[in-house]
């Protein structure tokens, strides 16, 4: 991927190394909220750290934090992919939709990270939290995804945060708010899903306009979409796949979608909810 000569999005907020305070045990509300953002948004709220945080309140790091990393290239990559999708949806949203668009920002972690969501791990995953329009990014993902789902390459990482962008432009068009309305629904979750897949194909497809993609990374960003189908993951890790428990639609639906994305990059083939 020719990323390099992208601009750098201004919207990178890089807590790296630095550290809250969590409270081990108890919960709350903001614990029951994260989850129900997590479940509904790429993660899996089994791994949040349990906190007896509200949403919203979201205090300094200790004193003993550190300062944040300087910026590397994997900053400077993010960077590169967060102007790209800024400058593809400031274009597409108020041409395709009736919804006004902002940017959000990208919130670069390690280890655990607060948000108006409440508090979270690494092992949540990426995430996008709707009551901070924040995406959530700890970097030791992108190896994750190498080494465990076995999907390599830039592109590939560029497709994960297309994919939570995706889910920001679902916050500002409402249906990430009619979703959450509608209670833990796995028809509705996967729904969601799926239309943040097609969403990031939408971004991939203005990127090839751009000159940006290259032979090859096209593939990249479908096998990772592929290694993240809930079929996959449960596999992996239970031997066996129970499709009433999806959440995020199966590989081949996620493959599909982002492909469909990319091909049309029209919001109106993104319906996966009819």
């Amino acid at each position: 991927m020719r990323w390099r000569d992208q601009r750098q999005s201004t919207n990178i907020e890089d807590r790296r190394g630095m550290r809250g305070p969590v409270a081990i045990g108890g919960g709350g509300l903001g614990i029951v909220i994260l989850a129900i953002a997590i479940y509904l948004c790429g993660g899996d709220p089994s791994q949040l750290i349990q906190t007896g945080q509200s949403p919203g309140e979201v205090p300094p790091p200790t004193s003993t934090a550190n300062k944040a990393t300087a910026p590397d290239e994997n900053r400077q990559f993010v960077g590169a992919i967060m102007g790209s999708l800024e400058d593809a949806w400031r274009q597409a949203l108020p041409a395709q939709s009736r919804a006004r668009y902002t940017d959000p920002q990208l919130v670069l972690f390690t280890g655990q990270v607060s948000s108006a969501c409440g508090y979270a791990s690494a092992a949540t995953g990426p995430f996008y939290c709707p009551g901070d329009s924040k995406l959530y990014l700890d970097f030791a993902f992108f190896e994750e995804l190498r080494r465990e789902f076995r999907a390599p390459g830039d592109f590939a990482q560029a497709y994960v945060i297309a994919h939570e962008f995706g889910h920001h432009i679902q916050n500002l068009t409402g249906i990430m708010d009619q979703v959450q309305r509608a209670g833990q629904n796995n028809q509705l979750s996967v729904a969601l899903e799926l239309q943040a897949d097609c969403y990031a194909g939408i971004w991939a497809n203005f990127a090839a306009k751009k000159g940006l993609v290259e032979t090859g990374d096209a593939e990249e960003a479908i096998r990772a979409a592929a290694a993240v189908g809930d079929d996959m993951i449960q596999k992996r890790t239970q031997g066996y796949v129970v499709p009433e428990s999806f959440t995020h639609g199966s590989s081949q639906q996620r493959m599909q979608w982002f492909a469909k994305g990319m091909q049309s990059g029209s919001m109106r083939q993104c319906e996966t909810f009819r």
